[in-house]
């Protein structure tokens, strides 16, 4: 998460059953295999590739994108989508539920995170976050003009970076208001007629009987916790995700009138 956002109070936690813990360790041992052998191939590839490609990734995006979608699989969640990642240059805009939406959003097409730079310091997260090549940045004006040549350069090397303009993680059920501060860099000269954004909406359907926030992650809720409650359930449910068509950064005045209109497709995007 990237704050806190206080909506209605968590679902109550209940006890996780035998069979539940069963469920962890059937779960959660080959995920854990998979995540971190898949992050030590990928830094291990990466000693090649960021001499001799520098900030391009030809090759260790790929292990992201297997790695994010066996993960799925490994969980039980379905995986649909509506649409088509955009191709060419271009940024994403995304609403942010959970720690999974990490997961979703990888699994159909390579991307790059921006992220709050706590993140980095996480355990698990922040490692894989360092070595897929998440963009840090901090909430600072002062730093404004730095990040925006961070995020130029990413660009003009071919990366799709990804951004969570509400700021924080919700329950899942609805889409926060955007804050337009990050569109900013999309308005400079070398990227405003040039660029592209492509809003996408993330819908989580918790499973059968669960409380309808099943996936989502806010307020004070602890990721460990979470993630058990999640590994536990013997039923799980889907996540959908809407592309968008990509609006032309060119044909908004400033970056408010993009952020709305990144808003108004996403909500549209995830009340269908």
């Amino acid at each position: 998460m990237s704050a806190t956002w206080y909506g209605d109070a968590p679902p109550p936690e209940a006890r996780i059953s035998a069979l539940g813990w069963g469920l962890v360790i059937l779960r959660g041992v080959p995920l854990a295999f998979l995540v971190f052998g898949g992050l030590l191939l990928l830094l291990l590839i990466r000693i090649f590739e960021r001499p001799l490609c520098g900030a391009a990734r030809p090759l260790t995006p790929f292990i992201t994108v297997f790695v994010c979608r066996t993960a799925l699989r490994i969980m039980g969640i379905g995986f649909d989508v509506v649409g088509q990642p955009m191709t060419g240059q271009g940024a994403v805009v995304a609403n942010h539920s959970s720690w999974l939406d990490i997961f979703v959003l990888n699994a159909r097409k390579r991307i790059y995170f921006v992220s709050k730079s706590e993140v980095a310091a996480w355990p698990g997260i922040g490692w894989l976050a360092r070595a897929t090549g998440t963009v840090f940045i901090e909430r600072n004006r002062a730093r404004a003009a730095e990040q925006a040549e961070v995020f130029q350069a990413r660009l003009h090397a071919g990366h799709r970076l990804l951004f969570f303009p509400e700021g924080t993680s919700s329950d899942g059920k609805r889409v926060l208001p955007f804050k337009s501060t990050l569109f900013a860099a999309f308005f400079t000269p070398e990227l405003r007629d040039v660029l592209s954004v492509q809003p996408v909406s993330l819908h989580y359907h918790a499973p059968p009987g669960a409380d309808s926030r099943f996936y989502g992650w806010w307020g004070d809720m602890d990721f460990g916790s979470h993630m058990l409650r999640l590994l536990a359930s013997a039923k799980q449910g889907r996540v959908t995700v809407v592309y968008g068509a990509p609006l032309k950064v060119a044909d908004y005045g400033d970056r408010k009138a993009l952020a709305a209109a990144c808003e108004a497709q996403v909500r549209a995007g995830h009340q269908q």
